[in-house]
């Protein structure tokens, strides 16, 4: 009897995998990558045409063994590691320890279900070698320029470290400006009462700097007649929002879950691999989740709006399935983030899942489903009232018809994006209302955002700085070479992070530059498109990169980085100005040189 073997990198997705193969399959699990660069030394040889010397990881030999004895035992051997870069190098290095190419196949699948799986095999293909070299180029870029930069942090900063971007500097440049706002809360013939805010002054935008120029507006307004000069109401449509990709699946969960980015893949990723559903076994309950792309298979859509006429009524159905845009560079290979099954409702799993699985794949079948359904409609009014030279303007909105409202509405990340139009009472134009109270508002100018989790991952994506795969790795990093910490959900960079970005942004400026991180993608994208040759793009930046790292090795000295310069405080001592200065750990200190008298910063 025939034999195939198939090989997956995970135990969960091999467990959720058999369910659906009969017993003439063999499923093994690589457990991850089971070839990478040696940790001991750099690995690449770079007088060979970048020459890269994989070496099977450390306590994998068991499992290579393994799957080496059942390759040879199996006609047929089906690699079904997950459908991106970092799949197709692990499907290349199982390749390569097999040894037999003429017997291997590459099988894609976005989703763990019966019909999936066993359509890839059906129509199985080869290894994508421009995939693989995509993925191989970025793994010897990071050890190239971790190598070259990694001693001179060590040297010259502290022993351990990494190279890492963090920004502060406009927020420390902040200077903050007073301003006050004017509120009228007001009563017409009917209710509710209602709030609206002062927008101008003798025809110009209100402009109140202090407390001066708002009192003396207030108390000229106490007395005066508050008159509804004009009335506009319009319908306004909202539009659902697309299905999940990774970023937006990372952003939201971070707004509404409060789940860091790791923990969101995390999660997704069992999800994904398969959640043990009583009788029927492991079962995967979502589409892959690293994913630019918003396409959605077309019996996904069958099933979903099938779903929405039986649970929401037709009104909420769309003449058409939504076909929503996806970014330029993204795999339309792949699908957005979506339930396998509307049969699985986040009900019906519930009790098999943690909370925080369930939670987060509430999540995802809300914003699915919801995508598919027809906009919201709001009647929005706007109210323009007059008080002598002075114009209020009150706005509110009624939902006429709720469509995707009544399943999802997307979070925001500030509460200025957060929609706050109140209730409005039914008022006529030229009817005088009365003044219930005036309420003046002091207010400061506030510095660029910090960023959170969801805020970060939303720049990375918009700045086209690394791809789905990397966001959780790039802001797990960050915190654990101790460049930023968290602190209620907003990142901050520590004094070590401060320094280590002011060394590489003074001397790598390439390597710490937007654009140019974002075309090194563009081009990693052209790799694995097989429309540019890998080693090229290697040699074009690592020529002039390592010839920078020398010169600037031999010239940096310890104190070009660590000297901040005099402190306005003087040695108790000697009376001469302090010196600032940073230690290997990052903490400000000041010392006197003279008589050798040091303290920590205040």
């Amino acid at each position: 009897m025939s034999k195939s073997l198939i090989v997956v990198e995970s135990p969960a997705k091999a467990k959720t995998i058999s369910k659906y193969l009969g017993k003439d399959f063999i499923v093994k699990a690589s457990v991850g990558h089971i070839k990478d660069l040696p940790k001991s030394k750099i690995g690449v040889d770079v007088k060979k045409g970048f020459e890269a010397d994989y070496q099977v990881v450390r306590g994998k030999g068991k499992v290579v063994a393994e799957i080496k004895k059942a390759a040879k035992e199996a006609d047929v051997v089906y690699l079904a590691p997950d459908p991106d870069r970092e799949g197709e190098a692990i499907a290349w290095h199982i390749a390569e320890e097999i040894g037999d190419k003429k017997k291997i196949y590459r099988v894609l699948f976005n989703e763990i279900t019966k019909s999936a799986i066993q359509e890839a095999i059906k129509h199985p293909g080869k290894l994508d070698e421009d995939k693989y070299e995509a993925q191989q180029t970025r793994r010897i870029l990071d050890r190239l320029v971790g190598y070259k930069i990694s001693p001179i942090l060590w040297d010259k900063v502290k022993m351990g470290l990494s190279a890492g971007r963090v920004q502060e500097r406009e927020i420390q440049a902040f200077v903050a400006v007073e301003y006050w706002s004017v509120t009228a809360e007001l009563e017409g013939k009917k209710p509710p009462a209602f709030e609206a805010k002062l927008t101008h002054i003798k025809g110009k935008k209100a402009d109140l700097k202090n407390e001066k120029d708002s009192g003396a507006l207030v108390d000229g307004l106490k007395g005066a007649s508050y008159i509804v000069k004009k009335i506009e109401r319009k319908e306004r449509k909202r539009n659902p929002s697309p299905p999940f990709i990774t970023s937006k699946l990372q952003q939201e969960a971070a707004r509404k879950l409060r789940f860091t980015a790791k923990k969101t893949m995390m999660l997704a990723q069992k999800l994904y691999e398969g959640v043990e559903l009583g009788t029927e076994g492991p079962t995967g309950l979502i589409s892959y989740m690293r994913t630019d792309s918003t396409r959605v298979a077309g019996e996904a859509l069958t099933a979903v709006r099938e779903f929405i006429v039986d649970r929401y009524g037709k009104e909420f159905l769309p003449a058409a399935p939504v076909h929503y845009k996806s970014a330029k560079a993204a795999q339309e290979a792949h699908e957005a983030i979506r339930p396998t099954s509307l049969e699985n409702t986040p009900e019906k799993v519930k009790d098999f899942l943690s909370k925080d699985e369930y939670n987060l794949y509430e999540l995802i079948w809300n914003r699915f489903v919801a995508s598919q359904m027809n906009p919201a409609i709001l009647d929005q009014t706007s109210i323009d009232i007059t008080a002598n030279d002075a114009v209020f303007r009150a706005t509110g909105s009624v939902i006429k018809f709720p469509g995707f409202m009544s399943v999802y509405i997307e979070g925001k990340d500030t509460e200025e994006e957060e929609d706050k139009e109140g209730r409005l009472p039914g008022i006529k134009e030229g009817e005088v209302l009365k003044l219930v109270r005036l309420k003046p508002e002091q207010h400061f100018t506030e510095p660029p955002p910090r960023f959170s989790e969801a805020t970060l991952v939303k720049e990375l994506e918009e700045k086209g700085i690394g791809r789905p795969s990397t966001y959780a790795a790039i802001i797990s990093t960050i915190q654990e070479k101790e460049y930023a910490k968290l602190d209620k959900r907003v990142f901050y960079p520590t004094e070590l992070g401060m320094l280590v970005t002011d060394l590489l942004v003074k001397n790598f400026p390439n390597i710490l530059d937007v654009e140019f991180t974002a075309q090194m993608e563009d081009q990693l994208d052209e790799i694995a498109d097989g429309k540019r040759e890998w080693v090229p793009v290697i040699r074009d930046f690592y020529i002039p990169f390592e010839k920078n790292v020398e010169e600037k090795d031999k010239v940096l000295q310890k104190t070009d980085i660590t000297n901040l310069g005099p402190s306005d405080e003087k040695c108790p001592e000697c009376g001469e100005p302090l010196v600032l200065f940073t230690t290997a750990n990052g903490k400000r200190m000041k010392k006197c040189s003279t008589a050798g008298w040091d303290a920590a910063a205040r």
